[in-house]
């Protein structure tokens, strides 16, 4: 029997008309996705997970159960967000005015958290926007992140600051005299001008 690549979405959840699902996606149980957001192909997004409308998320990413994506959010391609991350987008929020009428959306500038390729972020971390995640760096769990993070760092706490390098694979660079390894794939690197580059390509 051939396997179904058309998108899977759960009883259970809400999907606006408008949204745009690739081949396939799988939405679980009471997840709500609202309208215009853009999810692309073998992305999984777990239950109980919110994305707000207009947010983009890229092929092959995994959203974990009880995550907050508030828009104008973009998700790179191969994320992985741990479960209960929030990703806010008011950086200065009220419910009123100062004379106690009701915000609307004339009110407020939304911003976004964007997370680039291959990023990594832990359980519970909370993205207050604006930040932008680099491409293969790692948050760790519980982190607040109010800062941009730099490409194939890995940073850790509240507020999160780097605490060291990460590989493709995910684990943390081993010290060697005059470099950094990958202890899986011992690739090599250097670092010139507080960015991560290959040993040998500097």
């Amino acid at each position: 029997m051939a396997e179904n690549f058309n998108p899977f979405i759960a009883s259970s959840a809400i999907v606006h008309p408008s949204v745009f699902l690739g081949q396939g996606t799988k939405i679980w149980h009471f997840t709500q996705v609202a309208s215009e957001a853009n999810i692309g192909s073998d992305v999984t997004i777990g239950a109980n997970v919110y994305i707000g409308s207009k947010v983009k998320i890229g092929d092959r990413s995994k959203i974990q159960n009880n995550c907050l994506i508030y828009d104008p959010s973009t998700i790179g391609k191969g994320v992985f967000v741990g479960p209960g991350v929030v990703f806010t987008n008011d950086h200065n929020p009220r419910a009123v005015n100062p004379d106690f009428g009701k915000k609307d959306k004339n009110d407020w500038i939304q911003t976004g958290v964007v997370v680039e390729d291959g990023a990594s972020i832990g359980a519970g971390a909370v993205c207050v926007s604006p930040v932008t995640i680099g491409t293969w760096s790692l948050v760790a769990s519980g982190s607040i992140v109010t800062k941009n993070v730099k490409p194939y760092s890995l940073v850790a706490g509240n507020p999160a600051r780097q605490i060291g390098w990460v590989g493709k694979h995910g684990y943390r660079l081993s010290e060697k005299e005059g470099y950094l390894q990958c202890p899986i794939s011992m690739q090599e690197f250097v670092v010139v001008d507080d960015q991560l580059i290959e040993r040998g390509a500097e």
